[in-house]
């Protein structure tokens, strides 16, 4: 059972996704939080697999609460959920170690779908925000942007790169450990590394080094 914390201060909301979530078999809400504050301490308490982050929330808004979380002892994967869909808000998401970044009008299979790929370890952007990422990339120097990555990929083996790619790829590790014939325990202990080696801390930020690389196109 994969237990999900709502974060948001629109009790409706909260509602509707509850409602969402608890039409399926393998997940449960175990707690909801009105502000960004309220969030952290349910966190505390309850240890859930997955959060749902609202981004504007009163006394302390939905990113702050999410680097709050994520920088705690094996912290739960968080997913924004916002009405919003700004570069801003993105990569400060992402940048707080957000998982995934998810519109509120994305339609509820995808919401479950990245509420299960977010336990798992993987992660889900919502379309539009995929390119904005892969724009704001593109726009920039490709030269200079491509030998500052790879010179970043230097410590990397070469079975640790494979991995990257196919992360790049958008694949989950049960895709990942097919492509690449290894079991999913060997793919996630090769993400591990990939997260300390790059000093990332979601595969959205594995999946850019890999893009600013010119590893996957």
């Amino acid at each position: 059972m994969i237990s999900v914390l709502l974060a948001d201060d629109e009790a409706l909301v909260r509602a509707g996704l509850r409602m969402i979530l608890e039409t399926t078999d393998d997940l449960t809400v175990v707690d909801e939080a009105g502000d960004g504050q309220a969030a952290v301490a349910a966190v505390q308490r309850h240890r859930p697999d997955v959060v749902l982050m609202d981004i504007r929330m009163p006394r302390l808004d939905g990113l702050q609460a999410t680097a709050a979380i994520r920088a705690r002892p094996q912290p739960p994967a968080v997913i924004v959920l916002t009405t919003f869909n700004t570069d801003h808000d993105v990569f400060r998401a992402l940048e707080a170690g957000a998982t995934g970044f998810l519109l509120k009008d994305t339609p509820p299979a995808d919401l479950l779908r990245a509420v299960r790929l977010a336990a798992a370890g993987d992660a889900m952007l919502s379309p539009s925000v995929t390119r904005q990422v892969i724009h704001r990339f593109t726009a920039e120097d490709r030269s200079r942007v491509r030998a500052e990555a790879l010179d970043r990929l230097r410590p990397l083996t070469g079975r640790e790169r494979e991995v990257l790619v196919q992360i790049g790829l958008g694949h989950a590790n049960a895709v990942i450990a097919a492509a690449l014939h290894m079991s999913e325990a060997t793919v996630k202990s090769h993400i591990t590394r990939l997260f300390e080696k790059l000093a990332a801390t979601n595969r959205v930020q594995l999946a850019i080094a890999a893009f600013r690389a010119g590893l996957v196109e």
